[in-house]
């Protein structure tokens, strides 16, 4: 994991991403550098105008936020909030109404740290799309991407018995 438990955030080497027209940013996840395994910690740059991550909610994890520079909309719930630097933001595992995202709405870059309890499987829904996710980690290393990772369409889904053995699904 890590000899050194110190990381500056000057010396971080971040990965960009960008999709579509509303989402990009670049990050870094700090807990692994640090040698964390049960407390996610990531570091985001996020471009004036745009979002690092749909409106989302899990049902497992809770999240933070703590705001260093820039301004932004805090979408949580129904609800929209002015963010800006020093402000620190819940985002408690629940259903869809503690679904949060954060937009920068300033005209430069907005950074802060994303901070994140660390389950070995959750479940989130996107309101805005009717998506669902869900996603497991490995037990060896809790930073690895997701090693199951399904996501789908609310009311799309199949009956519990479809394709199984011996058992007739609804769906036929």
């Amino acid at each position: 994991m890590t000899t050194r438990p110190i990381v500056n955030i000057a010396d971080l080497e971040l990965e960009s991403y960008e999709q579509g027209t509303l989402y990009a940013g670049s990050d870094r996840r700090i807990g692994p550098l640090v040698g964390l395994k049960d407390l996610g910690i990531t570091y985001n740059e996020v471009p004036a105008g745009k979002s690092a991550c749909p409106f989302h909610n899990h049902h497992v994890e809770d999240e933070l936020f703590i705001v260093l520079e820039g301004e932004g909309t805090y979408r949580f719930g129904p609800n929209s909030y002015p963010i800006k630097a020093g402000d620190v933001l819940g985002a408690p595992a629940g259903g869809p109404e503690t679904a949060h995202q954060i937009i920068n709405t300033g005209t430069g870059p907005l950074r802060y740290y994303g901070i994140s309890t660390m389950s070995l499987a959750d479940v989130c829904e996107y309101p805005d799309s009717g998506k669902f996710g869900v996603f497991s980690r490995s037990t060896r290393n809790p930073y690895d991407k997701a090693t199951v990772r399904h996501l789908d369409r609310l009311g799309s889904g199949l009956d519990y018995w479809d394709g199984e053995p011996g058992a007739e699904s609804k769906d036929k």
